[in-house]
């Protein structure tokens, strides 16, 4: 089974490029969503595995998202240049959290210990 990621970023050579790191491992991407408006109807319709998302959108921060689909089990990975890493790691314990910009194998290295950590839980 592909694991869907959804990918919330709204700078979009950024996106692209974070999108074909996840797509040439393996994984099935919902995205990019430049919008936590668009993000959100993206997660309505289908939950992801898991969520990757820059903190500041276009149309606004994405924390509330992110608190939301972390509740209902959904591993989220803030990809951030806007806020200090560790700060998210305080206020999100149950996250990840990389700064931009990141070396793609620690992207997806961070991708793999979420999924096999969700597994884990189920």
């Amino acid at each position: 089974m592909t694991h869907k990621i959804l990918v919330a970023e709204d700078e979009m050579i950024v996106a692209f490029d974070l999108i074909e790191t996840v797509e040439e491992a393996g994984f099935e991407v919902d995205g990019p969503h430049a919008g936590v408006s668009s993000a959100m109807l993206a997660y309505q319709k289908e939950k992801p595995a898991l969520a990757i998302f820059d903190i500041q959108l276009q149309d606004g921060n994405a924390l509330e998202l992110a608190r939301t689909m972390m509740e209902e089990d959904v591993p989220v990975v803030f990809y951030t240049g806007s806020r200090d890493v560790m700060e998210v790691a305080e206020q999100f314990p149950n996250s990840y959290a990389l700064a931009k910009p990141c070396p793609p194998s620690a992207m997806l290295s961070t991708i793999s210990e979420a999924l096999e950590f969700r597994s884990a839980q189920a």
